[in-house]
């Protein structure tokens, strides 16, 4: 089985950036791997926030992670500092498939990268929904 290779950041339409911690580091020395689906959270919600899409106390729809995945290309860990490039793979009629890649320092490859599904639903009764136009539209600002 061939693995594909890391992809560069030009694979990616937005970036955060995000600093590691001190308890971002296991045993092993390296950054622990449910450090990577944090920092995945993290970037994709930043920016949905930023663009006035997402409101997480009082928004009437919020997305709920329903799929994840991560490949594992090479370590990070303290204090390396992360750059989380975001694109939209795919825009669904009530669900958002993002492509993650996270960098280490100033470095052109990705270290890990993954996939991060959303389904947004209605904050009160939890069903899934239909995207608004506007988020529609700022989504597709940002898709590969």
């Amino acid at each position: 089985m061939t693995r594909s290779p890391p992809p560069p950041r030009t694979d990616f339409k937005v970036f955060s950036s995000l600093q590691t911690r001190w308890a971002d580091n296991d045993v092993y020395g390296h950054m622990n791997n449910v450090v990577h689906y944090q920092l995945f959270d993290t970037a994709i919600n930043q920016w949905l926030m930023a663009e006035g899409l997402l409101d997480p106390l009082a928004g009437a729809i919020v997305g709920l992670v329903v799929e994840t995945g991560c490949r594992y290309h090479a370590e990070a860990m303290f204090p390396d500092r992360i750059t989380a490039g975001v694109s939209v793979a795919r825009l669904g009629g009530s669900s958002v498939t993002y492509a993650i890649g996270l960098f280490r320092n100033d470095e052109e490859t990705a270290f890990a990268d993954g996939r991060f599904v959303h389904v947004y639903v209605d904050r009160t009764t939890r069903r899934p929904v239909q995207l608004p136009d506007s988020w529609r539209t700022k989504l597709g600002t940002i898709a590969q």
